[in-house]
């Protein structure tokens, strides 16, 4: 029997993915879960803390996956920065199996991107991990400016949001292949020109 706080896990999961995290509201996700008002006051508190709770349940092991990935790559380059490549794929490797068993999740993180609420989201559940990832990033492309560097990330989470909202065609797997090469030939161009310094 799943227990009242998974109900509503569950029943957040799949509106939020549905129609997103503004739209839903904690009445929804009650009538959804076959729950009170009370039941959610008393396991989360708040809509925020419910959305936190929901990310790291699924997102928590990745993110240990995806650390675990990158330290190994970093021993097995003895302290040589990591070509970009094997940096992303130990960011996106570790999805591939999460999204395959829950695509719902998938889209909610994709949702998450999209609304704007990614930042927030980073900075309360994942910095460290986040953190070592731009870390590693930075060191494989010192060609390029601070500036370009942060237009690069920037312009990385869009892709990755518009991955996560649902290409047409192909499985995660084949999503992700074709993201890392699209995203590490953007990462090893020249700066724009007149912007290097």
């Amino acid at each position: 029997m799943i227990d009242t706080k998974q109900k509503i896990l569950d029943a957040a999961e799949q509106l939020i993915g549905d129609q997103g995290y503004a739209a839903t509201s904690l009445r929804q996700v009650i009538a959804a879960a076959g729950v009170n008002l009370a039941a959610i006051h008393y396991h989360f508190g708040s809509k925020d803390e419910l959305l936190h709770e929901l990310l790291v349940r699924k997102a928590g092991p990745v993110n240990e996956k995806r650390v675990e990935l990158l330290e190994r790559y970093a021993a097995e380059a003895d302290g040589a920065p990591l070509p970009i490549e094997k940096v992303l794929d130990a960011f996106f490797a570790p999805m591939v199996e999460t999204a395959d068993a829950n695509p719902q999740f998938v889209r909610v993180m994709g949702r998450i991107v999209v609304e704007g609420l990614l930042p927030a989201v980073v900075q309360r559940s994942f910095q460290p991990m986040f953190s070592r990832f731009v870390t590693a990033l930075r060191r494989a492309v010192p060609h390029i400016s601070e500036e370009e560097f942060q237009w690069r990330i920037h312009f990385m989470t869009g892709v990755i949001a518009h991955t996560l909202c649902g290409v047409p065609g192909g499985n995660f797997q084949e999503r992700i292949d074709r993201l890392i090469r699209f995203l590490a030939g953007g990462f090893h161009a020249p700066g724009v020109r007149g912007a290097e310094r």
